[in-house]
């Protein structure tokens, strides 16, 4: 199983290809104060365990790394994540816009809660849980890495999906 969770979150870390926000040393750490505005960002597209259509920016950390992780993502409206699970907790903070989070096996939108612009959510490891946006959305992961994601349904994971289509 944590030989599972590595590989998954290495596939992660590989997907991002973004520079950290913040100098960091090899193994993710850094040494002092960080401190970044929010129009020095540099935006890349999301990582392949997301579906297309996500931009992201690593703030601190490395996915594939113990320690701290911080990750910003811009997702369109009508930007759907099917159910889910992390090996590690999660937390949410939606920074602009609205995004729509629900519990469970289910992709059902009509479970799901409206978490508008300061809105903050702690999903527990391995917790089945699901999103979607209806509006454009800027949301702000923190976690402690390793960090990864395992679809419930290996259909709606697509890194399975790019593997299919060679």
């Amino acid at each position: 199983m944590k030989r599972s969770i590595l590989t998954v979150a290495t596939l992660v870390a590989a997907a991002l290809m973004i520079r950290p926000a913040i100098a960091q040393d090899s193994a993710g750490s850094h040494s002092g104060m960080i401190m970044t505005n929010a129009d020095a960002i540099e935006w890349g597209p999301g990582p392949a365990s997301l579906p297309p259509g996500a931009k992201a920016a690593l703030l601190e950390g490395h996915p594939d790394k113990a320690g701290p992780l911080t990750l910003r993502l811009q997702l369109p409206a009508g930007y759907e994540v099917r159910p889910h699970t992390h090996p590690v907790m999660e937390h949410l903070t939606v920074l602009s816009g609205s995004i729509h989070i629900g519990s469970g096996k289910a992709f059902k939108k009509e479970k799901a809660n409206k978490m508008a612009k300061g809105g903050y959510v702690v999903m527990p490891k391995e917790m089945p849980h699901f999103a979607y946006t209806t509006e454009d959305t800027v949301i702000q992961l923190h976690s402690i890495g390793p960090w990864g994601i395992t679809y419930l349904d290996p259909k709606d994971d697509p890194r399975n999906k790019a593997v299919g289509s060679n």
